[in-house]
């Protein structure tokens, strides 16, 4: 109760010492000075609150701003990212795209050996079927020749072999046949394939001719061997 007194006479006290403010101010400043600094105050007022409300205006244009910014920079964050992405896959597809086309640059040169060994290929085999078609026309011709001077018969038969007939060697049976085949084998040489009767210097025969090339000789040799196995 008597803190409540005291405030009274304290709120008493300044409203009489404000009271004697403004009398003192009207005496030193006159009431027309008074008014104009009152107007001058609420000018201060309006250009203030004017400002305040065209700073106000500018900060939220700035906070628009600000978060146009980073609505711009999120969006350009996302871009980045997905060039990154993008720059990522057409690395791999590039790389993809480089083994392929080694792989297809590999393959071409394959075919190509192959076809090249092919080629040597038909052409070794041309050249071999060529070779020994020459023998075999070489032995044709040579028939009628060997007929008449060693009383021999030659005969084409089955695979291109020729088949040798000698009669006149056994003077009890001249007409008895003694008989062996030949053929030409895949390297282009001679080789006995059947020989009737028998002779044990077929083996020795083959090689010779093989190494001399000389026909003629291997036939009187094969005549010479069989005469030779008729008087046993």
């Amino acid at each position: 109760m008597m803190a409540a007194t005291k405030t009274d006479d304290e709120i008493i006290l300044i409203e009489r010492e404000i009271k004697e403010f403004w009398t003192n101010l009207k005496n030193v400043y006159g009431t027309e000075q008074i008014n104009e600094t009152l107007a001058l105050r609420d000018s201060c007022k309006e250009s203030i609150k004017a400002l305040s409300e065209k700073w106000s205006k500018k900060l939220k244009e700035g906070d628009l701003m600000i978060d146009k910014i980073q609505e711009y920079s999120n969006e350009i964050l996302q871009q980045s990212q997905r060039i990154s992405e993008n720059q990522e896959r057409f690395t791999e597809i590039k790389s993809n795209l480089n083994q392929e086309e080694k792989q297809k640059k590999d393959l071409i040169d394959s075919i190509r050996e192959l076809k090249e060994e092919l080629m040597k290929k038909k052409e070794l085999i041309s050249a071999k079927n060529k070779a020994a078609k020459e023998k075999v026309e070489r032995l044709c011709k040579a028939k009628v020749l060997y007929e008449e001077r060693l009383g021999l018969e030659i005969r084409r038969i089955h695979n291109e072999q020729l088949q040798f007939i000698f009669r006149h060697i056994d003077h009890k049976d001249p007409d008895k046949p003694y008989m062996f085949t030949l053929s030409i084998n895949e390297h282009g040489e001679y080789e006995v394939t059947s020989c009737t009767p028998p002779l044990d210097c077929i083996a020795e025969f083959q090689l010779k001719v093989r190494e001399t090339n000389n026909f003629s000789a291997f036939v009187a040799n094969m005549r010479k061997a069989f005469t030779a196995l008729s008087y046993k």
